[in-house]
């Protein structure tokens, strides 16, 4: 029987495409047993959050961020905790957010013409895809959330336009200058996990818990864990208000607790 889970360091928040609120968050991380959870938006530092640790209501809250990062044959996450913002990094997210209003802004154009609807959605810092399908599903075209990412905003459609994403070289430096722990996100969600393990010779961590769709070897994971001394770090990826759905047991946090600076 796996030991329980006590930590979920992968999460997203309103301020990105996220449900949950920092308000909220404290109430929802105990209905599922949490102690510790990081929080880790895409591309940007939670504004809420004012110190790289935390302790609201009990629970520990780790100021993270999910950096998208170009490499030479896909894109890759890597996942970065505690921050302490440098103003290298403050700027890139800057310029990341500014990129993904205009584009929001010109996808819903295209969307609220194709479809001949309104969509009830304003772009703001942190908007992503999600937020547009969810926006859809809301309207009064025909397509629910996953309706739209099939047949409105997906990579193959019109109304699909990409956004800026940081270079992988300037995305670990700025990350290592920020964080005392950057690690690989979801490594077996990508189309070249063996190409996305390599990375990790330069990281710290990879992340080896996580809600994978259907059977999913992780020896790979395991076995690259071992070969680089990395740490594992596990989370729920929660874009939703649940908790917990994978993480840490309490000794393998004890391992992660003891890399963090406060």
């Amino acid at each position: 029987m796996s030991p329980p889970v006590v930590a979920d360091l992968h999460l997203h928040t309103t301020a990105s495409d996220g449900e949950l609120t920092i308000e909220e968050l404290p109430a929802v991380a105990k209905e599922a047993g949490v102690d510790w959870v990081a929080v880790t938006d895409h591309d940007r530092i939670h504004p809420g959050l004012d110190a790289p640790i935390t302790t609201i209501d009990g629970i520990t809250i780790i100021r993270g961020i999910e950096l998208r990062v170009e490499t030479d044959t896909q894109r890759i996450d890597l996942l970065g905790y505690p921050v302490e913002p440098t103003s290298e990094l403050t700027a890139e997210i800057e310029r990341l957010q500014k990129n993904r209003i205009n584009r929001a802004k010109k996808m819903i154009a295209c969307i609220e013409a194709e479809l001949e609807t309104t969509l009830d959605i304003a772009p703001s810092s942190g908007i992503g895809r999600p937020n547009i399908a969810t926006a859809i599903d809301e309207s009064s075209a025909s397509y629910d959330y996953d309706g739209a990412f099939k047949h409105v905003i997906g990579r193959d459609h019109d109304c699909y336009f990409s956004r800026n994403i940081t270079d992988l070289e300037d995305g670990i430096r700025m990350l290592n200058d920020a964080c005392s722990i950057v690690g690989l996100a979801h490594p077996l969600r990508y189309d070249n996990p063996h190409s996305a393990l390599e990375i990790t010779e330069r990281l710290d961590a990879v992340e080896r818990y996580y809600p994978y769709d259907g059977q999913v070897d992780s020896s790979i994971v395991d076995q690259t864990a071992e070969r680089n001394d990395l740490l594992v770090t596990g989370g729920s990826d929660a874009h939703h208000k649940e908790l917990g759905e994978a993480g840490l047991s309490k000794s393998q946090l004890n391992e992660v607790k003891a890399k963090l600076h406060t």
